[in-house]
């Protein structure tokens, strides 16, 4: 992940100072443990100011408004406190080249600060920090005791210092040519090494983009280059100081990242702040799209194994059950011999009532001819009562079983982040699981009703005749497309006792589809199910009038009745979607 560096923090400063100063801030919100939002307001406009200590993602930029859900953090909450009603009316860098910006807060803005927050933008260190106007360090978003840094402490009370002064020399427009390439090259060593460890406010994206658009090697070493080669990259270096002197930023993407001085962008951006609210907004959703999609796999695979254990157990156990019968027949035969027993006997050999073949029966000793019968009554009517206690055990067993291979599905579908929308369908996810009490909640987490709210982000495709398709990617989608929106001229298809995707195909009045409209539905019914990688799947469809969904079923699960069945094909749909993705 791209680390906010110098130049980056100075481009979006002067953005937010060119169209931000003076706000008023209305709210404060705390998304996670590393983030907070300050809603501000101006003549013209509302937005959310972000602030961020991530270690890898500490930035200070405009973003997304935050979800509905509660904020239970106590840093909010103090900056809320201290903060509301104010104006943001100044926002420098403590001094030059530190990663470091003051937002000063006051009633008015000729009138001099009465809070400050400090957001220190220095990677593993960084930190928001809040200050009153005697710069006393009222809260911290991380503090810092005397044990964890002797240099440093950041703590409730103590007057707030600086970060340690740099030890690099500061870059400067004034500076010629020739001191400045003694300093670079006094050390033999790479030229973007040397950058970096001569001069204070670079990065390693920087140093390299410098390098780069001078036509040279980053791991060039500084004996091998010509005067030529110097020349051009001091050019650079000096367009480079020219954009910070003018705060002339050029925001845009590259193949792996983005840069704000323009240089080798694909692709422009509309502003700073759009541009670094999209990357790391990017980012985080892509890491924690990997790590909810492996918590949830374990979590289901855990799950299902002791499930599918118990059914296991059931079924052994029902198995047993049915050997009630013959218990109570062995009591019958051995209480129509009551004669033929002796004290003493373990094994007693009869005729069966039935066939007429020999019967061995095992006897307890200690027992009388009557206590063993009774002895095998008591296990015929034991294993009765197994089998009236069991059934309805097994039947909740395996429609929890149905559920979680439902949801499994829904999980082994979301294979790789491409967008906001696929991490939107995960969380839903998970949030369904914690709502049925199949996964715990993480810590500060709530349900975002904004998002249960929002319209479904099914998946769409066109049939050969044009007609939409409609796919649910998990039960809430599945439940919403079947029950809410299915018209009654529509076609709703299924994997056959597989769990899978509810599919849709949306037809229009008095139509009927064409045979090749319903191959291509059931073969994506058949690729978004667990039988993606079978040769060919069942496939059910019918009309949803005739989808019913039981009471009390838990979300995703559905009943059908006059019900056709078609054969999928997985592959076939692997391949249009390989396809589309090429023609893209």
């Amino acid at each position: 992940m791209q680390l906010v560096d110098f130049t980056t923090l100075t481009a979006a400063c002067a953005e937010l100072r060119a169209t931000w100063l003076p706000s008023r801030l209305e709210q404060v919100y705390q998304r996670d443990r590393y983030t907070v939002q300050l809603g501000l307001r101006t003549l013209n406009q509302r937005g959310w100011l972000t602030l961020c200590w991530h270690p890898q993602a500490a930035r200070l930029c405009l973003a997304d408004s935050p979800p509905r859900s509660p904020d239970t953090f106590t840093f909010s909450q103090q900056l809320r406190h201290q903060l509301s009603g104010l104006a943001l009316v100044r926002m420098p860098a403590i001094a030059a080249w530190e990663r470091v910006i003051d937002l000063q807060f006051a009633r008015r803005p000729e009138e001099p600060a009465l809070w400050h927050v400090y957001v220190e933008v220095m990677g593993k260190y960084s930190n928001v920090i809040l200050t009153n106007q005697d710069n006393l360090i009222v809260t911290a978003a991380h503090q810092v005791s005397q044990q964890q840094s002797r240099v440093r402490p950041i703590q409730t009370g103590q007057p707030y210092q600086p970060p340690p002064a740099l030890l690099e020399a500061s870059p400067s427009l004034t500076e010629p040519l020739n001191p400045w390439q003694e300093r670079v090259s006094l050390i033999p060593g790479s030229l973007q090494r040397q950058l970096l460890q001569s001069y204070r406010g670079l990065s390693s994206p920087l140093a390299k983009a410098l390098i780069e658009q001078a036509g040279l090697d980053t791991q060039q070493s500084t004996d091998g280059l010509s005067d030529r080669d110097w020349q051009s990259l001091f050019a650079v270096w000096q367009a480079w100081l020219k954009v910070l002197e003018n705060e002339d930023f050029s925001p845009g993407w590259l193949t792996s990242g983005y840069t704000v001085l323009g240089w080798q962008a694909i692709k422009p951006a509309e502003s700073v702040q759009t541009l670094l609210n999209a990357y790391y907004s990017d980012q985080f959703n892509r890491q924690e799209f990997n790590q909810i999609r492996q918590q949830l796999s374990q979590k289901l695979q855990h799950l299902l194994a002791k499930l599918r254990q118990k059914r296991q157990d059931f079924c052994d156990r029902l198995v047993q059950a049915d050997q009630a019968d013959q218990f109570r027949e062995q009591a019958d035969l051995l209480m129509a011999h009551l004669q033929l027993w002796l004290p003493g006997m373990q094994k007693i050999t009869l005729n069966d009532f039935n066939t007429g073949q020999p019967l061995v029966l095992s006897l307890d000793p200690e027992k009388n001819a009557i206590q063993n019968a009774q002895s095998f009554y008591k296990r015929h009517q034991k294993l009765k009562r197994t089998r009236v206690n069991l059934e309805p055990f097994l039947v909740e067993v395996e429609s929890e079983i149905a559920y979680l291979e439902q949801v499994e599905a829904a999980v082994q579908q979301c294979e790789c982040y491409h967008s906001p929308i696929d991490f939107l369908n995960l969380t839903e996810i998970r949030d369904e699981l914690i709502q049925q009490g199949y996964f715990p909640a993480p810590e500060h987490h709530s349900a975002d009703p904004k998002a249960a709210e929002s319209k479904p982000q099914f998946l769409r495709y066109a049939t050969p005749s044009g007609l939409e398709l409609w796919i649910g990617r998990n039960n809430r989608q599945n439940d919403q497309l079947t029950f809410r929106l299915a018209g009654d001229y529509d076609l709703w298809f299924h994997a056959q006792e597989i769990a899978g995707s509810h599919v849709l195909l949306r037809s229009p009045a008095g139509s009927q589809p064409e045979p090749a409209d319903l191959q291509f539905a059931a073969d994506f019914a058949a690729y978004y199910s667990r039988s993606r990688q079978s040769a060919q799947v069942p496939v059910v469809y019918t009309r949803p009038q005739h989808v019913y969904k039981p009471k009390g079923a838990k979300p995703g699960i559905a009943i059908y009745k006059h019900e056709q069945v078609i054969w999928g094909r997985p592959q076939v749909a692997q391949a249009v979607l390989d396809s589309d993705f090429k023609d893209r």
